[in-house]
């Protein structure tokens, strides 16, 4: 019986093993695998990359008299068929942003906000907690312009048997104290494929 429990759990290792053994790192700096349908990190690196250089190339991030602006991160709205974390897109854009040395992000408002900022103001009435280490009011500072966006998806029969899909990055910079619009640009990222390719 103990010999027989003995081959079963070799057998099972020697399945995991196998299983395993499928398995690569990919590596991300050049990555030579087929292209898929959906978006995967290659077309968010592609996309964040374009959106920034036009931006930063646009001159709309150079501050009058010097200085960096203050900038948040607005909202992104996904309309493709996938589960996007917009976020994933955006963090990109608000590195390059920041290693530009034009632009700070801010944390206290929009949707890179950071709840922690708001909690902290709070405990000036805990009885637990030093008052001089608590932040004072009047202390935030508010954003100068924000960065939003949207990515859409088209999906189009291209011949028999084959379609195209079409991704949309947008993203535009406003100014929050005029409302006007400081920049705005647009990547396009293009698939074709089997109609039996899933783009979801």
């Amino acid at each position: 019986m103990k010999t027989r429990i003995l081959h079963l759990m070799a057998a099972a290792g020697m399945l995991i093993a196998g299983c395993g053994s499928q398995t690569a790192n990919i590596d991300v700096m050049h990555d030579e695998g087929k292209a898929v349908m959906a978006l995967d990190y290659r077309d968010f690196d592609q996309a964040a990359s374009e959106l920034v250089q036009s931006l930063l190339g646009s001159g709309a991030l150079k501050k009058q008299g010097g200085g960096r602006y203050v900038v948040a991160t607005g909202r992104v709205i996904n309309d493709t068929m996938q589960r996007i974390d917009t976020d994933q897109l955006m963090a990109k854009i608000e590195i390059e942003m920041l290693n530009s040395g034009q632009a700070v992000m801010t944390s206290a408002i929009g949707s890179g906000s950071d709840k922690l900022i708001q909690e902290t103001r709070e405990l000036r009435d805990a009885e637990e907690f030093d008052p001089g280490t608590v932040p004072e009011r009047r202390t935030l500072i508010a954003p100068e312009l924000t960065v939003s966006g949207k990515i859409f998806q088209r999906n189009i029969r291209y011949s028999r048997g084959k379609q195209q899909v079409e991704y949309y990055f947008q993203l535009k910079l406003s100014d929050v104290k005029s409302g006007l619009r400081f920049w705005q640009d647009e990547v396009i990222v293009g698939k074709r494929g089997s109609n039996r390719s899933v783009a979801w």
